[in-house]
């Protein structure tokens, strides 16, 4: 069993149209979509193509859910860059797309790997924070109960690979807003882990963004695609993030 694992596209097109293209030829036997897909400048356009490719399972992120939330009546988050405009570009077909993911996503059998637990951002939920400097005792209240060799994510949008008490954790990255050097970030599972960086035109990338009538557009383009934060401004974020769920008793 060979797997694809792609994760946290948000509506950056061009990126998914590269990140596929690579994978087609690499023939895996499934694709894992571990969450937050459409939450930016190309949501339904990003949807439809998602939903048109064979042998794929999609796990919902947080900004997945979101957008069900706000299209059945909820306001939107008034600190998300994503909300209202977003909601408004998809018809009651995306939006059931959307509720059909799965919470986690468990494949068996996969080369050199064994079973493989997919999630968003922990095994528990999609919200809480996993990096590469989470420390053991945060890491193991995440992994409580797991039954998998592997456990592959997304959320924090950065890669990573360790191993806590004999599970190996890994972050597949982000295709479509990652931190650090340019690309579009993904995994490949069988034999072993890959983790992938597939190249694109950024520039040319920018420009069908920035046709967009969504407000951020532009700004995404330039701080998301031509340039993005950097490794160490995004781990800065992600400790301030850990810190509050220690304060909320989450971790």
């Amino acid at each position: 069993m060979r797997v694809a694992a792609i994760s946290d596209i948000h509506g950056n097109l061009p990126a998914l149209e590269a990140v596929l293209e690579e994978i087609r030829r690499k023939l895996p036997d499934v694709i894992v979509v571990c969450g937050d897909v459409a939450a930016g400048p190309m949501p339904a356009e990003t949807i439809d193509v998602l939903m048109k490719i064979d042998n794929v399972r999609f796990v919902c992120g947080n900004a997945d859910r979101a957008l069900i939330e706000e299209f059945d009546g909820k306001a939107p988050s008034p600190t998300s860059p994503f909300g209202g405009w977003c909601v408004k570009q998809l018809t009651r077909e995306h939006r059931d797309f959307l509720a059909s993911f799965e919470d986690t996503v468990t494949v068996d059998g996969v080369d050199g790997i064994g079973r493989v637990l997919f999630c968003h951002a922990t095994p528990r939920n999609d919200t809480d924070v996993m990096t590469i400097e989470t420390p053991l005792d945060q890491m193991r209240p995440h992994l409580e109960g797991v039954d998998a060799a592997m456990v592959v994510c997304g959320h924090t949008h950065m890669q990573f690979d360790r191993t806590v008490d004999g599970i190996r954790v890994v972050n597949a990255g982000s295709v479509g807003m990652p931190y650090g050097e340019a690309g579009a970030y993904w995994a490949w599972l069988g034999p072993g882990l890959d983790l992938r960086r597939t190249e694109y035109d950024l520039d040319a990338a920018a420009a069908r963004i920035k046709e967009k009538d969504w407000p951020n557009a532009a700004e995404f383009a330039d701080t998301n695609v031509v340039q993005r934060p950097s490794v160490e401004e995004a781990l800065a974020f992600m400790r301030t993030m850990e810190a509050k769920q220690r304060e909320s008793g989450r971790a």
